[in-house]
């Protein structure tokens, strides 16, 4: 090796530490275990990849193929249609003549599908001749009418398609599971969450007409009420005031009636001055004033009496009548008239219903501006509804609606009242619903969700969910072949455009495609679905 002094140095490697083999000691020999043990996962490797060549020469390289779902796999010079999965000889798509196709009707406007059975109902997969109901069409119409629909590619070919399995065992096999198509009811609602109120007509706040104590609380909350009937009775001086004013006036208008009755009868007579029997008409014309407003300031108090009601009675009885004014019967004959104050003002409710909230007690001093109850008619109450801009424009008053209230039962109402102003924090609409309240049941401040019936069909046509499938452009069900149950018929099904409306949880309508009593596939319609696209995109 040539030196050159200018070149840097080798690096040395490290030295290893500790004991090292000299290069001439023989290696320590491995056990048979050990080795083999080494050897195991290669092998296990090996093994793996050679059956992964082997199936994949087996099978061509290719995943199963819809023959293996429908039939047997196909086979050197063999009858077998590789792209439909049944012998060929049978294949109803490479010779039609097996399952001879009817006119083509082309794409329906009106219902938005292709050879519609409502237009043309002989493109139906049923024995005998059909007739389309009038009420089938309108149902069709309302249903396509309220609401944008998801709409079907008007160029889409899938509708020409049929899926042929070679026996009905093979269609068993592959799971296929079928259902004729049925009527039933379906709603279709907007959704909306609400709570419930009492009904604000129908609920009084009441206070003392004047200022005062309680002198006696009769109701307490949670008691039911008549109308009349009295809550608690006020001790009020201004009432005191008012019911002697009346008497005062009573008594007045009574001496000046007399004296001008006697002014009458001398007057004519010439027994009496002109000018003494007018100043007589004039006293008596200010006596009735005087008790019209003695009579007003009692009405005005809720204690409402009229003269000509105590006209010709005793002074002690009516006394005794003014002073346990505006008290029922049955609260009167409680009282003293002896010792009885006559300053007591009556609470009384205006309506039937139940005392909802009491802000009193005995001895408490109350005036005008204070509520001392709440009384309420729980037989019909409010549901509030708070609807999303978007959903609004499809609510009309006189809508039904029925309410699942938070752990009750469902109860059922119609719209009365729509707010004209969008709510300013939650931005949505308020609409209001009566409802009947007949058994108590329902209780004020109660949340839950309400459905509002936008329409409602007793006998629309109806399949399960997995019956439809969206191919790409529309959406389809696989409808069985009217003679697929005869012995030597071909088991095929063809693939029918469709119109969906409404759905529930179970069920989705079909407003236009089908007929009812034709049978589509329920379980197992993915298997026939990735066949159609398959052959959609020109595989097989």
């Amino acid at each position: 090796m040539n030196e050159n002094p200018n070149s840097l140095p080798l690096q040395q490697s490290p030295t290893p530490q500790g004991p090292v083999n000299p290069p001439d000691s023989p290696r320590p020999k491995k056990s048979f275990l050990a080795r083999l043990a080494g050897a195991l996962p290669t092998a296990c490797v090996l093994v793996l990849l050679a059956a992964l060549a082997y199936w994949g020469h087996h099978l061509g390289w290719a995943l199963p193929t819809f023959a293996s779902l429908t039939g047997k796999e196909a086979k050197e010079n063999e009858d077998w249609c590789e792209s439909h999965g049944v012998p060929e000889s049978q294949c109803v798509e490479c010779n039609p003549a097996l399952l001879p196709r009817g006119q083509e009707f082309g794409w329906c406007k009106t219902h938005g599908v292709s050879e519609c059975p409502w237009e043309h109902p002989e493109v139906a997969q049923l024995a005998g001749k059909q007739y389309v109901a009038q009420a089938d069409l309108d149902r069709a119409r309302r249903a396509l009418d309220l609401l944008p629909r998801t709409e079907n590619n008007s160029k889409c070919r899938s509708h020409q398609r049929r899926l042929q399995f070679a026996s009905a065992e093979a269609a068993e096999k592959a799971g296929i599971e079928t259902i004729s198509v049925y009527k039933g009811q379906m709603v279709e609602s907007v959704s909306a969450p609400g709570e419930i109120a009492y009904d604000q007509t129908r609920v009084a706040r009441l206070s003392a007409r004047a200022a005062g104590a309680a002198w006696r609380v009769v109701k307490q909350v949670g008691d039911s009420v008549r109308r009349g009937e009295v809550l608690a009775l006020v001790d009020a001086a201004e009432v005191g005031k008012a019911k002697a004013e009346f008497l005062q006036a009573l008594a007045q208008h009574g001496l000046k009636q007399g004296t001008f009755e006697r002014y009458r009868d001398l007057f004519p007579r010439g027994a009496l001055p002109e000018q003494t029997y007018r100043e007589g008409e004039l006293a008596l014309r200010e006596a009735e004033i005087r008790l019209q407003t003695a009579e007003q300031a009692l009405v005005n108090l809720g204690l409402p009496i009229r003269a000509e009601e105590v006209k010709g009675l005793g002074p002690d009885e009516v006394r005794r009548r003014v002073q346990l004014l505006g008290l029922p019967e049955d609260v009167a004959r409680t009282l003293d008239p002896r010792t009885t104050t006559a300053n007591l003002l009556p609470v009384a409710s205006p309506l039937d219903g139940v005392v909802v909230a009491r802000e009193v007690v005995a001895g408490e001093v109350v005036d005008p501006a204070k509520v001392l109850f709440v009384v309420a008619d729980v037989s019909r109450m409010w549901l509030t509804l708070n609807l999303r801009q978007e959903d609004a424009i499809r609510v009309a008053l006189g809508q039904t609606v029925r309410f699942r209230p938070d752990g009750a039962e469902e109860v059922q109402g119609s719209i009365a009242w729509i707010s004209t102003g969008v709510d300013d924090k939650t931005r949505t609409l308020k609409a209001r619903v009566d409802l009947a309240n007949p058994n108590g049941r329902l209780r004020a401040n109660t949340f839950g969700q309400g459905q509002i019936v936008l329409r409602e069909e007793p006998e629309t046509m109806l399949v399960p969910k997995e019956a439809v499938h969206w191919e790409g452009d529309c959406h389809v069900v696989f409808v069985r072949d009217k003679n697929y149950l005869a012995k030597d018929a071909p088991k095929a099904f063809h693939v029918r455009t469709v119109r969906v409306g409404a759905s529930d949880a179970h069920d989705v309508e079909i407003i236009a495609g089908v007929l009812p009593g034709e049978v589509v596939a329920v379980k197992g319609g993915g298997t026939l679905l990735a066949e159609l696209l398959k052959n959609n995109l020109g595989e097989g």
